[in-house]
């Protein structure tokens, strides 16, 4: 399994949650050589209003983080997959080979550390806990692919805040829905540039690659990418992105 890592923000419970997920062993879970999930709640002593970890703290998170990750290597317990923290406390999350030791890791982990904690693990033998509560929805990955082309074009150079043609591409099952979908999408002020069939499996998705001025900022382009969503479901499509061009301040 590899490792990569991607971080976004949603609702859990009602409560403002910073969620970091461990992207890379999302391919071919669930993993049946780990079939418990460990975790470890611990509570922040000065969070921000919201609940989330201050500037201040961050650092005894990331060592919190960094020591809990050195025993589970010395004790073969698991894999680390994935923290949230919300409601003033931080959760890491472990995918367990088997759970006997996990308390030794984790007490060995968190002596170093002046910090409240608790711990448990049990049976997850389909990776729920990653698949319906790490891993983003199609809107959340829409989000973070958003910031990070965000990203991409302010390291570039580009402050975000110039209007641009913004180009889309939605994908359908038939001509028919393609169709209607441009139709709608005319009514909220954007304009067909292409249309493009693309065999997919042993089918074909019928594209259509359309645009409009509207600025890429981080809020607004996650404000429109959502609505754009909203609008191919309701055809029975896939939103497939945006591209921008890079605009420079002098």
């Amino acid at each position: 399994m590899q490792e990569y890592w991607e971080a976004y923000v949603k609702p859990i419970d009602g409560h403002k949650a910073m969620v970091s997920f461990n992207a890379g062993v999302a391919d071919g879970a669930p993993h049946f050589e780990y079939m418990y999930v460990g975790f470890v709640k611990v509570k922040l002593k000065n969070s921000k209003e919201d609940g989330l970890v201050t500037q201040e703290e961050a650092d005894d998170v990331g060592f919190i983080e960094d020591r809990l990750e050195m025993e589970s290597l010395r004790w073969r317990v698991g894999k680390y997959i994935g923290r949230i923290i919300t409601q003033g406390e931080v959760n890491f999350i472990y995918a367990l080979k088997l759970d006997f030791e996990w308390p030794n890791a984790v007490n060995e982990a968190m002596k170093h550390f002046e910090y409240k904690y608790e711990y448990g693990s049990k049976q997850d033998i389909e990776w729920d806990v990653y698949q319906k509560l790490l891993f983003p929805t199609v809107r959340e990955w829409q989000i973070i692919a958003n910031h990070h082309a965000c990203d991409n074009l302010k390291k570039q150079g580009d402050t975000l805040d110039k209007e641009r043609a913004i180009e889309h591409k939605s994908y359908f099952t038939s001509d028919v829905k393609r169709e209607k979908f441009k139709k709608r999408i005319l009514k909220e002020g954007f304009k067909i540039q292409n249309q493009v069939e693309v065999p997919f499996q042993e089918t074909t998705m019928y594209g259509v690659l359309y645009y409009r001025i509207d600025k890429p900022f981080y809020y607004d382009i996650d404000e429109l990418t959502m609505k754009l969503i909203d609008i191919t479901n309701m055809f029975g499509g896939n939103y497939d992105g945006w591209e921008s061009s890079l605009v420079k301040k002098y």
